[in-house]
């Protein structure tokens, strides 16, 4: 196999490149992830909205990393669903298996927001 050959570039020209294919990323499962943008705007209503509730410092950090964990967890689970999508569409155990354990990791992600919010707001 060969490598990229932007594998081997260092300095401001691997960090341009790399922003842009994150941003390239960031804008592919806006764009067709269904999931991911409804994480996202639940992400700009909830982010703001943790300075308006009462919480420490650390709290409020707590809470918006919850939150930006979400979409953390549902961009390598898109990422999952797009590679296995794109090595066959056919019905197979393995596949299923592979979406299925990405689907439960942005539910345990999703779980994780209820109870860290809760914990912070209660305390």
């Amino acid at each position: 196999m060969e490598e990229s050959p932007f594998k081997g570039r260092t300095g401001l020209v691997r960090l341009w490149n790399a922003m842009h294919y994150s941003l390239a990323g960031l804008k592919a499962a806006y764009r067709h992830e269904d999931a991911f943008r409804q994480e996202v705007h639940l992400a700009i209503l909830l982010i703001p909205l943790t300075f308006l509730l009462p919480a420490t410092n650390i709290g409020r950090a707590l809470m918006i990393g919850s939150v930006l964990l979400v979409l953390i967890v549902e961009l390598l689970n898109s990422a999952v669903e797009a590679t296995v999508d794109r090595i066959s569409l056919d019905h197979h155990r393995l596949a299923k298996r592979a979406k299925d354990i990405g689907s439960a990791a942005v539910l345990i992600s999703l779980i994780n927001v209820a109870i860290i919010w809760l914990l912070v707001l209660i305390d």
